[in-house]
């Protein structure tokens, strides 16, 4: 059964790594829903945000195979309950229309949105929230004459305790096991 998944990679700042994951993500006729590439917490590393919709064993596979190119430091998995997540859009609209009354003022309490700037011919309302509360918004503001629209990719963080930092240090000290010790944990 398709699902919705937020992928989370975790990579090094190289030129390539986008064109990677995309041919990934083809070659299994998955279509990226949301991208997003930030900071991580960790200096030096990179956060990639992609929402597709697949089956887990699909979501799984891609995962794997992400894991395994060179610049990726670690790939998870999460359903929509195991993340805290927000999109963030931007609203452009006319100054006339809205001003009647106080149509204005109610749009934006009740969206819990607020106003960034105001010109005689238009102003421009931000939003942030889920893909389904800014979509809501656009189709009210929609008749009063929607001049530009843009929506930002998934921005999420995990649930989950452990964090990035304890997998680059496990993954260190897997690193750093000599052969001889190996022969001994055998």
């Amino acid at each position: 059964m398709k699902q919705e998944y937020t992928i989370s990679l975790f990579t090094e700042d190289h030129i390539g790594i986008l064109g990677q994951i995309t041919i990934i993500l083809t070659r299994r006729q998955i279509n990226i829903e949301s991208f997003t590439a930030s900071e991580s917490a960790v200096q030096g590393v990179y956060l990639l945000t992609i929402v597709v919709t697949t089956t887990d064993e699909m979501v799984q596979k891609v995962a794997k195979q992400m894991e395994k190119l060179v610049d990726v430091l670690k790939v998870f998995v999460h359903t929509s309950e195991q993340i805290i997540y927000q999109e963030i859009a931007l609203f452009k609209v006319s100054t006339k229309s809205l001003m009647s009354g106080n149509i204005i003022d109610h749009i934006v309490r009740s969206h819990n949105a607020r106003i960034l700037e105001v010109s005689p011919e238009y102003m421009v309302i931000e939003k942030t929230g889920h893909r389904t509360e800014i979509l809501k918004m656009l189709t009210q503001l929609e008749s009063y004459g929607v001049l530009q629209f843009a929506k930002s990719g998934r921005v999420a963080i995990t649930k989950q305790v452990k964090e990035l930092n304890s997998y680059l240090e496990e993954m260190d000290e897997a690193n750093n096991v000599r052969p001889e010790k190996m022969k001994s944990l055998n």
